[in-house]
C-alpha cells in the first residue's frame, strides 16, 4: 500500500516538473508566466529567456527520469514492484527534485513558497518509497 501512495506522489511530482518545463521553456514570454517567477518586465523576461529555457529542460529531464523509474518499478509480473533499477531511478530523480528545492531556498526566504511547491511532493514520494 505504501508503494502505491509513494507512486502517486512521485507521479504528481513528475507532472509538476513537466508543468515547470512548459512554463519555463514554452510559455516564458507570457507576462502571467514570467511574473509568476518574479520577472517583472518583458525586457527582463527576454534577458532571462535562455536561462528559463535551459532550466525548463532540466525539469523535463527529471520528470522523464521519475516516469521511467516508475514504469520500471511496476513492470514486474502482476504489477508487483520487482525492479530495483526502477526504485533506484525513481529515488534518484525525486532526490534531485528535493535537492533543487533546497538550493532554491538557499537563494532567499522569499523563495520559500516556490521551494515548498517544488519540493514537497517529491519529498513525500521519496520517504514513502524508502519504506515501501
Amino acid at each position: 500500500m505504501i508503494a502505491v501512495i509513494a507512486t502517486v506522489f512521485a507521479a504528481l511530482a513528475a507532472l509538476l516538473h513537466v508543468y515547470f518545463f512548459v512554463m519555463e521553456s514554452v510559455q516564458w514570454m507570457q507576462p502571467r508566466i514570467h511574473r509568476r517567477f518574479g520577472v517583472a518586465t518583458p525586457e527582463q523576461a527576454e534577458t532571462t529567456r535562455p536561462l528559463a529555457y535551459n532550466q525548463g529542460f532540466y525539469n523535463l529531464f527529471l520528470a522523464i527520469g521519475a516516469i521511467i523509474g516508475l514504469v520500471l518499478l511496476w513492470a514486474g509480473p502482476d504489477g508487483q514492484a520487482v525492479d530495483a533499477a526502477g526504485r533506484a531511478l525513481t529515488l534518484f530523480t525525486l532526490g534531485c527534485m528535493v535537492a533543487a528545492a533546497l538550493v532554491l531556498l538557499t537563494t532567499g526566504l522569499k523563495y520559500l513558497r516556490a521551494a515548498l511547491i517544488q519540493g514537497v511532493l517529491p519529498l513525500i514520494g521519496f520517504v514513502l518509497l524508502l519504506f515501501a
